[in-house]
Parts: C-alpha cells; sequence; structure tokens
C-alpha cells in the first residue's frame, strides 16, 4: 500500500490491450495504484522485439510485480501465454496476491 491505496501490476498478454486499458481505467476510479505494461509488443509496438528489448522488458515487469500489493492477471478466453505464467509464478513466490480477469 502507497498511504490508502493499494499497488496493483497488471499481466497478461500485450495482445489484449483493449482489456489492459479498460482494466487501468476501472482499477483506477475504485482507487488503486496500477502499474502496466509499457509497450504492447503483439499490438504494434514493434520496439519491443529489438535485441534485447523484451528481455529488459521482461525483468522490468518483474521489479513492477515487486512494488505491487497484488497482481491482475489480463487472460482474456483464459489465455495464459509463458511470459505470464512466469510472472505469476514470480508473484506466488515473492507473497503477491494474484486476482484474475476470468
Amino acid at each position: 500500500m502507497v498511504g490508502k491505496y493499494k499497488v496493483i501490476t497488471l499481466c497478461g498478454s500485450t495482445r489484449f490491450k483493449d482489456a489492459f486499458m479498460e482494466a487501468q481505467k476501472r482499477m483506477t476510479l475504485e482507487g488503486n495504484i496500477v502499474i502496466s505494461v509499457g509497450l504492447f509488443g503483439h499490438s504494434g509496438d514493434d520496439e519491443v522485439w529489438a535485441e534485447g528489448a523484451k528481455e529488459m522488458l521482461d525483468d522490468m515487469h518483474k521489479r513492477k510485480i515487486d512494488m505491487a500489493d497484488e497482481i491482475f492477471v489480463i487472460n482474456v478466453g483464459g489465455y495464459i501465454g509463458s511470459s505470464t505464467r512466469s510472472e505469476i509464478e514470480y508473484a506466488t513466490v515473492t507473497g503477491k496476491t494474484v486476482r484474475y480477469l476470468e
């Protein structure tokens, strides 16, 4: 918590950009500090695929999980890819609450 605000990091496939944006908006209006992805590689942000960028972004996202009280998984249609699965495992090991969209 930061003050009275819970900190939530969004995790999930970046192909679900609209669902990320909707969750971020809703959770912010509910009084949470929301941390999201910086780029949407599967939704057109091609910079993600530059040499070394994906590895850096994956590590950075784990640091975002470190800062959070919980993670919220954007799993549209139940989809959870390997990167998201790794983030869920990391959050669980570090004692974070894990909640799911679906």
